[in-house]
């Protein structure tokens, strides 16, 4: 026993320098399975979210509408905490525009207040309201939006004409379909919209129809980008590779590049 004690008091007394220190390799290889983690926890809460959905568009009422704003909530929250991956590596940069693009001219979507105006000198398509016009008319070309699906919303009205406020897919645009447009200002509160937007039967806005597959597209297209992200941090996956396969000395600025800026120039900046 005394042995014992007298072993474990020396080894309390070890110099730091005898513990291992990290490796960077070691700590790439941490950094991309807490991504990984991180973006799985996401893509997780997107589909519980993709499941309220579809239960609104099935029994539209205030309860369900209820159900479906909590389940965005919950999503948003771990998504936030994958911006520190945002910055740095490039292949989450290039994409996260089309799951959390913002701000938004809600006009593109749907009906807004009359307050909100019908043009903008910035974005020609301020107003241009897909929920309500089957037929569009986008860079001089005519555009068939009869039918409202994933392709519509990512290949052709997602930030149409590289106009940022053209927002067609991502949290934020389901979010306005599922709240409505914040009237609030810098007040509090948020929009109201009505489940009876969804409601065929007793539909008000009008167009119920094309909004319920409207929010059914966003939401499908939320789940398949996350599904995709999560693949890049998975083993064998880009984002991984590039994080635990380059020179040392650039991987680990990956991490102090992404927490600064976010830190820095995103949250304190702006």
């Amino acid at each position: 026993m005394k042995h014992t004690i007298l072993i474990a008091t020396a080894s309390l007394l070890l110099p730091v320098s005898a513990v291992a220190a990290p490796t960077p390799a070691a700590v790439m290889q941490h950094y991309a399975d807490i991504a990984h983690a991180t973006y799985s926890d996401a893509l997780s809460t997107a589909k519980t979210l993709q499941s309220a959905v579809d239960q609104l568009i099935a029994t539209p009422s205030e309860a369900t509408l209820a159900t479906a704003r909590t389940a965005w909530v919950v999503a948003r929250s771990p998504y936030q905490q994958t911006e520190a991956f945002r910055f740095g590596n490039a292949i989450v940069d290039d994409w996260e525009g089309k799951v959390n693009a913002w701000p938004l001219d809600e006009g593109l979507i749907d009906y807004v207040d009359p307050g909100y105006g019908s043009e903008s000198d910035q974005n020609p398509y301020y107003a241009a309201n897909v929920i309500a016009n089957p037929t569009l008319t986008l860079s001089g070309r005519r555009i068939d939006a009869s039918r409202i699906d994933k392709a519509l919303l990512g290949s052709t009205l997602h930030e149409v004409d590289e106009i940022e406020s053209n927002v067609a897919t991502g949290y934020h645009a389901i979010e306005f379909l599922l709240w409505g447009q914040d009237l609030n200002g810098t007040g509090p509160g948020a929009g109201a919209r009505p489940a009876s937007d969804y409601d065929r039967a007793h539909c008000t806005g009008g167009n119920c129809d094309r909004r319920a597959a409207y929010l059914k597209a966003a939401t499908d297209l939320l789940v398949d980008e996350l599904g995709w992200m999560v693949a890049q941090w998975a083993p064998g996956g880009e984002a991984r590779a590039a994080v635990t396969g380059g020179a040392p000395d650039a991987a680990l600025a990956t991490i102090f590049t992404g927490m600064g800026s976010l830190s820095y120039g995103e949250l304190a900046g702006e």
